[in-house]
């Protein structure tokens, strides 16, 4: 395969811890139920881009979020998605360090895609994608085909790492490989086995 594809957020990164997720909602002033049915409901909008910072908090908030109010909520929802999972990263090193084609694609809005390319270790990703960026989110087919487009792969040559499986799935539709990620070393097992075998 020429091309190791890994999504980011509880992949590569671990979920907003609850002391993060508990700022986010002090920050807000609403009740945590309501806070986070919208943060998920409008979070794909997001991630598309259709939706500015300010639109997307408003939504969450169901009321109109000030400027200063939406840099909080930016700088606390950024914080919280950019906690490394040094054991996944440590699999991707490996496979860079053996001269494996390694990329990212994530789902993630322009402002935390911002906060993702700060973190030292991307670095080694030398090709990254952000669904706000490509204006198209997972699982649709269209973002796995543009993104083997834009590396210059036919989509067999693609194994992606996700771990939700209608991401997983929407790869496969795509014609890519597709690996579900449940944590590390079950993940470097998997991507090895996926390496030795036939289609290689």
């Amino acid at each position: 395969m020429k091309w190791l594809l890994f999504d980011y957020g509880e992949v590569l990164c671990h979920a907003q811890p609850q002391a993060d997720r508990d700022r986010l909602v002090a920050a807000s002033g609403a009740d945590a139920g309501p806070f986070w049915e919208g943060y998920w409901r409008h979070r794909l909008e997001f991630d598309r881009g259709t939706l500015t910072p300010g639109e997307y908090w408003s939504l969450v908030l169901g009321r109109a979020a000030g400027e200063a109010e939406t840099g909080t909520l930016v700088e606390l929802d950024v914080r919280g998605w950019t906690h490394q999972n040094d054991d996944s990263v440590a699999v991707m090193e490996e496979l860079a360090a053996e001269g494996r084609a390694v990329a990212l694609l994530s789902n993630a809005p322009d402002c935390v895609a911002d906060g993702v390319e700060r973190l030292p270790w991307i670095q080694a990703m030398p090709a990254r994608f952000y669904s706000a960026r490509l204006g198209l989110v997972k699982p649709d087919v269209e973002i796995y085909l543009r993104v083997a487009a834009e590396l210059g792969a036919d989509p067999g040559e693609v194994v992606f790492v996700d771990d939700r499986l209608v991401n997983v799935e929407g790869a496969e539709k795509a014609g890519m490989a597709a690996v579900h990620y449940r944590d590390p070393e079950t993940l470097r097992a998997d991507l090895r086995a996926v390496l030795a075998g036939p289609s290689r």
